[in-house]
């Protein structure tokens, strides 16, 4: 189709572009012929009219822009970086190459893989039930504070994998925990629970240890029984702490009782001890003091009656 201005508008067509008029013209001839061979007429008149060089020129034009595209990509997969904290896995087509620690470091890109662990303290919530030994219901939230070392992730990696806190760390302690809750009657849980912590922490520990698993605590943040078990607990310890002052009390009046009898016994060994010192020679002589201090403190004057009223006989002195 001769005479086509290639300035003019142009449609997509099969992943390149055409002047709008040979649309237009595609259109037209498909009244007449088939759909291929209107197609094959547009295609040999769009190369007549400079198509080809188009084409060759827009796909130049996209191919630098993808290169360099491909090769930023290229370039930054070729690196990765671990942060403070952290150890890095790297793995080969499956294999385990080694560990690094924080920095920058180099890989295969599409050969190579990365899985990163941390290193530092990391915290596991663990929810879980248990029976006491009377078969009291208890549910527990238990916090789990561990970590791991650089020197084993590959270990830990090979034999636990990267969620080795949900396939060891979990059932581990939700197991210990069971166990020992199964030992300790419901009021013991609530009256000796550091107890019951510390037995938790020590087997807990040991069993994880031997998975390269560090432990550094377990805390029991809570702990609930039902009400019905908590209210009774509470009357009875209420029982308890009553029955307690009571016997205090008791104790007290036994006390008392014990002193004041030994007070009457002192005093009644007194008396009897003075009862035995009294003698007649004793009481004459008392008599005889008594006298002389009678004597000591006359005044020369007689009285005028002595006994039952009986008067003396005045004798002037002439």
């Amino acid at each position: 189709m001769p005479g086509f201005d290639h300035t003019q508008r142009s449609s997509p067509i099969i992943g390149c572009f055409i002047p709008f008029e040979v649309g237009i013209y595609m259109y037209n001839c498909s009244m007449d012929n088939s759909f291929f061979d209107n197609l094959k007429e547009v295609v040999d008149e769009f190369k007549k009219q400079g198509g080809g060089k188009m084409e060759k020129d827009f796909t130049g034009k996209l191919l630098l822009p993808a290169i360099a595209v491909i090769a930023a990509v290229f370039a930054f997969s070729s690196f990765f970086i671990v942060p403070p904290g952290e150890v890095a896995i790297k793995t080969r087509l499956g294999s385990i190459v080694d560990s690094y620690s924080e920095g920058l470091h180099f890989k295969m890109p599409f050969l190579e893989s990365i899985t990163k662990f941390s290193i530092q303290i990391q915290r596991a919530n663990i929810k879980t039930q248990a029976f006491s030994k009377d078969l009291q219901t208890m549910n527990a939230h238990l916090v789990v504070n561990h970590r791991i070392q650089k020197e084993t992730a590959i270990s830990i990696f090979r034999n636990l994998g990267p969620n080795y806190v949900d396939n060891i760390v979990d059932p581990a302690v939700q197991e210990v925990f069971k166990a020992i809750a199964a030992r300790y009657s419901a009021e013991k849980v609530i009256s000796e629970r550091n107890a019951l912590v510390q037995e938790i922490n020590l087997e807990v520990k040991e069993r994880l240890t031997k998975k390269e698993i560090i432990v550094t605590d377990i805390s029991v943040v809570n702990l609930d029984f039902t009400e019905q078990f908590l209210k009774a607990v509470e009357d009875k310890q209420v029982a308890e702490q009553q029955a307690q002052m009571a016997g205090k009390l008791v104790e007290k009046a036994k006390r008392d009782a014990e002193q004041q009898i030994a007070k009457s016994r002192g005093e009644a060994e007194a008396l009897r001890m003075q009862r035995e010192q009294v003698t007649p020679a004793l009481i004459e002589l008392r008599k005889v003091d008594a006298q002389l201090k009678a004597i000591e403190k006359w005044n020369g004057v007689l009285p005028g009656y002595v006994g039952a009223g009986v008067p003396f006989i005045s004798i002037e002195k002439k």
